[in-house]
Protein backbone atom coordinates (compact mmCIF):
# COMPACT_ATOMS: atom_id res chain seq x y z
CA UNK A 1 0.00 0.00 0.00
CA UNK A 2 1.51 3.48 -1.10
CA UNK A 3 0.13 6.45 0.59
CA UNK A 4 -2.61 8.64 -1.41
CA UNK A 5 -1.00 12.14 -1.07
CA UNK A 6 0.93 14.32 1.82
CA UNK A 7 -1.99 15.99 3.37
CA UNK A 8 0.38 18.38 5.24
CA UNK A 9 1.82 19.95 1.63
CA UNK A 10 -1.73 19.29 -0.31
CA UNK A 11 -3.58 22.02 2.94
CA UNK A 12 -0.99 23.39 5.30
CA UNK A 13 -3.90 25.44 6.72
CA UNK A 14 -5.71 22.75 7.48
CA UNK A 15 -3.06 20.52 9.59
CA UNK A 16 -2.19 23.65 11.14
CA UNK A 17 -5.24 23.67 12.87
CA UNK A 18 -5.00 20.11 13.12
CA UNK A 19 -1.51 20.35 15.19
CA UNK A 20 -3.05 23.47 16.85
CA UNK A 21 -6.00 20.96 18.49
CA UNK A 22 -3.11 18.41 18.85
CA UNK A 23 -1.40 20.58 21.18
CA UNK A 24 -4.35 21.88 23.14
CA UNK A 25 -5.47 18.04 23.59
CA UNK A 26 -2.26 16.80 24.97
CA UNK A 27 -2.57 20.48 27.26
CA UNK A 28 -5.60 19.35 28.88
CA UNK A 29 -6.11 17.48 31.95
CA UNK A 30 -5.78 13.79 31.09
CA UNK A 31 -2.59 12.53 32.17
CA UNK A 32 -0.12 11.68 29.54
CA UNK A 33 -0.05 8.24 29.94
CA UNK A 34 -3.78 7.92 29.45
CA UNK A 35 -3.82 9.62 26.76
CA UNK A 36 -1.09 7.36 24.62
CA UNK A 37 -3.88 4.30 25.75
CA UNK A 38 -6.66 6.13 24.33
CA UNK A 39 -4.89 7.16 21.32
CA UNK A 40 -3.99 3.21 20.76
CA UNK A 41 -7.32 2.42 21.21
CA UNK A 42 -8.81 4.59 18.83
CA UNK A 43 -6.44 4.00 16.29
CA UNK A 44 -6.92 0.34 16.68
CA UNK A 45 -10.02 0.51 15.84
CA UNK A 46 -10.01 2.96 13.20
CA UNK A 47 -7.87 0.48 11.74
CA UNK A 48 -4.96 2.91 11.72
CA UNK A 49 -1.29 1.21 11.32
CA UNK A 50 0.18 4.59 11.20
CA UNK A 51 -1.38 6.09 14.39
CA UNK A 52 -1.23 2.91 16.05
CA UNK A 53 2.42 2.44 15.58
CA UNK A 54 3.39 5.85 16.71
CA UNK A 55 1.68 5.87 19.69
CA UNK A 56 2.46 2.68 20.95
CA UNK A 57 6.23 3.78 20.37
CA UNK A 58 5.64 7.16 22.17
CA UNK A 59 4.08 5.01 25.13
CA UNK A 60 6.72 2.83 25.62
CA UNK A 61 9.43 5.48 25.57
CA UNK A 62 7.25 7.38 28.33
CA UNK A 63 7.47 4.11 30.40
CA UNK A 64 4.55 2.00 29.05
CA UNK A 65 5.21 -1.74 29.66
CA UNK A 66 4.80 -4.03 26.90
CA UNK A 67 2.60 -6.43 28.61
CA UNK A 68 0.06 -3.16 28.80
CA UNK A 69 0.52 -2.35 25.21
CA UNK A 70 0.04 -6.23 23.76
CA UNK A 71 -2.90 -5.81 25.80
CA UNK A 72 -4.76 -2.84 25.08
CA UNK A 73 -6.79 -4.75 22.27
CA UNK A 74 -8.03 -6.76 24.71
CA UNK A 75 -8.50 -4.74 27.62
CA UNK A 76 -11.88 -5.92 29.25
CA UNK A 77 -10.34 -9.35 29.41
CA UNK A 78 -7.27 -7.99 31.49
CA UNK A 79 -6.18 -6.70 34.75
CA UNK A 80 -3.37 -4.46 33.81
CA UNK A 81 -5.44 -1.65 33.80
CA UNK A 82 -7.16 0.48 36.56
CA UNK A 83 -10.64 1.54 36.96
CA UNK A 84 -9.87 5.31 35.67
CA UNK A 85 -7.50 3.37 32.30
CA UNK A 86 -10.78 1.31 31.96
CA UNK A 87 -13.31 3.95 32.11
CA UNK A 88 -11.16 5.86 29.55
CA UNK A 89 -11.10 2.89 26.97
CA UNK A 90 -14.72 2.27 26.94
CA UNK A 91 -15.43 6.03 26.72
CA UNK A 92 -12.90 6.11 23.67
CA UNK A 93 -14.51 2.95 22.32
CA UNK A 94 -17.63 4.25 22.68
CA UNK A 95 -16.52 7.81 21.17
CA UNK A 96 -14.71 6.02 18.04
CA UNK A 97 -17.70 3.60 17.23
CA UNK A 98 -20.88 6.27 17.50
CA UNK A 99 -22.69 5.26 15.04
CA UNK A 100 -22.78 1.97 16.52
CA UNK A 101 -22.96 2.40 20.33
CA UNK A 102 -24.28 5.85 20.80
CA UNK A 103 -22.24 5.84 23.87
CA UNK A 104 -24.53 3.81 25.86
CA UNK A 105 -25.89 5.71 29.63
CA UNK A 106 -23.42 2.32 31.06
CA UNK A 107 -20.02 3.78 29.86
CA UNK A 108 -21.58 7.07 30.77
CA UNK A 109 -22.22 6.41 34.51
CA UNK A 110 -18.90 4.50 34.17
CA UNK A 111 -16.89 7.74 33.00
CA UNK A 112 -18.50 9.80 35.37
CA UNK A 113 -17.10 8.27 38.34
CA UNK A 114 -13.87 8.65 37.26
CA UNK A 115 -13.26 11.54 35.68
CA UNK A 116 -14.76 15.02 36.82
CA UNK A 117 -17.01 17.34 34.09
CA UNK A 118 -14.16 19.36 32.84
CA UNK A 119 -11.78 15.76 32.32
CA UNK A 120 -14.80 14.22 31.01
CA UNK A 121 -15.18 16.83 28.37
CA UNK A 122 -11.00 16.70 27.71
CA UNK A 123 -11.27 12.97 27.47
CA UNK A 124 -13.70 13.45 24.51
CA UNK A 125 -11.64 16.03 22.99
CA UNK A 126 -8.98 13.94 22.78
CA UNK A 127 -10.59 10.80 21.37
CA UNK A 128 -12.16 13.67 18.86
CA UNK A 129 -8.61 14.73 18.02
CA UNK A 130 -7.16 10.99 17.26
CA UNK A 131 -10.52 9.95 15.61
CA UNK A 132 -9.55 13.12 12.97
CA UNK A 133 -5.74 12.31 12.93
CA UNK A 134 -7.04 8.69 12.19
CA UNK A 135 -9.56 9.52 9.44
CA UNK A 136 -6.52 11.64 7.41
CA UNK A 137 -4.01 8.80 7.87
CA UNK A 138 -6.19 6.14 6.97
CA UNK A 139 -7.94 7.97 3.67
CA UNK A 140 -4.58 9.12 2.38
CA UNK A 141 -2.88 5.72 3.46
CA UNK A 142 -0.18 7.42 5.29
CA UNK A 143 2.32 4.73 6.18
CA UNK A 144 4.23 3.53 9.84
CA UNK A 145 7.96 3.19 8.86
CA UNK A 146 10.72 1.34 10.57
Amino acid sequence: MSPRLDYYSASPKAMKAMIAMEALTSSLSIEPPLLQLIKIRASQLNGCAFCTDMHSVDARRAGESDRRLYSIVVWRDSGFFNPRERAALAWAEAVTLLAESRVPDDVYQDARAQFSDSELVDLTMAVSTINSWNRLAVSFRQTASE
